[in-house]
């Protein structure tokens, strides 16, 4: 083989060994692939760092958020306080002692009426007259009656005498001594039964004057003047004995026993910004079967402001306690009853049955199973448990 064959031969082999089916386009996808694998085996590493780097404290971090699932509650250390009871009661203004006053004598027209409602009347105050023109002339009849009576029992009286002063001399005989004496005594008799017809026709005809009984405030007059009135006419006159009122309070059964004569109470006319001072001097023996319900009558003095038919609001002392304090929102109720939330010294919560009893505007007592120095649950001790633990937060009463 000659030189230039040999020559022909290694260009062929040269060619051959850097032959690309793609040519110059396979070699650049070649290295744009291996640029993508770089970049995915970068990112790879830099997610693989930072997931260690956020799980490295994984344990610390699980335990803190369980201590910030521990509840915050508000709790309160109640003490003991005196609890004063009180019942707001309504009722109806009334005269305590009402007096209705009618015609007693006999049937007439009214001549005259001498008070009118509002009016202050004395014991015997006339409140009207009947026209007595009749009764007036019968009196004067019956009278005259006396006077001629009186005067036959004069002259029998003087027939009496003379004639006892002959007797000793013989004129006259014992037979006309008794004769004169009897006729003397008829007269007297006859003198006494003229005196009580007078009497009585004059009481008679005082019973046409219609009088004030007692003391007291003229509540109405039913009357007028020309109206024909007698005992079977009704009420004239309204009267409030010395002018004394009172609330006819309603009660339930329960306020009611708790109450008792002499008790104070603040009565409130509806439409008076006045409240007045009063006292139970009366409790309803018997309880209203529709209602359960019974009266407390609270004695009041007379007032303008209080007008018999009115309605007033009452509130009633009902007593005294010395006992723990809560508001209602710490006070749980279920099948077995009233309870609490009490937290214990590793505070967790526990379950403490309660007996309540005075319930006033600022909360209500607890007379049994609290004395005063536990913490209580003050609100959401419906979401609680017992047992479960908790995070205090100690406020004080009221707060």
């Amino acid at each position: 083989m000659n030189y230039e064959a040999k020559l022909d031969t290694g260009a062929q082999d040269e060619q051959a060994s850097h032959y690309d089916p793609l040519g110059e386009e396979g070699t650049q996808a070649r290295a744009a692939r291996r640029r993508l694998w770089l970049i995915a085996a970068v990112i790879a590493v830099v997610v693989i760092g930072i997931w260690f780097l956020s799980h490295r404290n994984a344990e610390p971090e699980f335990a803190a958020s369980s201590e910030e699932q521990v509840p915050a509650v508000t709790v309160v250390e109640p003490g003991r306080s005196t609890v004063t009871g009180r019942i707001t009661a309504t009722g109806s203004l009334a005269a305590r002692r009402e007096m209705p006053v009618g015609a007693s004598g006999e049937s007439g027209a009214v001549d005259r009426v001498l008070v009118d409602a509002g009016d202050w009347v004395d014991a015997g105050q006339v409140l009207a007259v009947i026209d007595r023109s009749v009764q007036t002339q019968q009196i004067a009849s019956l009278a005259a009656q006396v006077d001629v009576a009186e005067a036959d029992a004069r002259l029998a009286q003087s027939n009496l005498d003379r004639a006892l002063k002959l007797v000793d001399r013989g004129f006259i005989s014992t037979a006309d001594v008794d004769r004169l004496t009897a006729t003397r005594d008829s007269a007297v008799a006859r003198v006494k039964v003229a005196k009580a017809q007078l009497g009585e026709l004059q009481a008679r005809t005082r019973r046409l004057n219609i009088l004030a009984p007692a003391a007291g405030l003229v509540l109405e007059r039913n009357v007028e003047p020309g109206q024909v009135v007698g005992p079977g006419t009704g009420v004239l006159f309204r009267l409030a004995k010395g002018g004394e009122m009172e609330l006819r309070a309603r009660l339930s059964e329960d306020d009611l026993a708790k109450l008792s004569v002499g008790v104070t109470a603040q009565v409130t006319p509806v439409g008076s910004g006045k409240t007045f001072t009063g006292q139970i001097w009366q409790l309803s023996p018997t309880i209203e079967e529709a209602n359960r319900q019974g009266i407390a009558r609270i004695a009041l003095s007379y007032s303008p402001e209080l007008r018999p038919g009115g309605f007033a609001t009452a509130r009633i002392t009902s007593g005294s306690v010395v006992a723990p304090m809560l508001p209602e929102s710490a006070i749980l109720n279920d099948d077995q009853g009233s309870f609490v939330y009490v937290v214990g010294k590793d505070n967790k919560v526990h379950r403490r049955a309660v007996q309540t009893g005075i319930v006033t505007a600022d909360g209500i007592s607890v007379t049994k199973g609290l004395d005063g120095t536990e913490k209580i649950v003050l609100r959401a001790g419906g979401f609680l448990n017992d047992g479960d633990l908790v995070d205090p937060k100690l406020v004080t009463q009221g707060g």
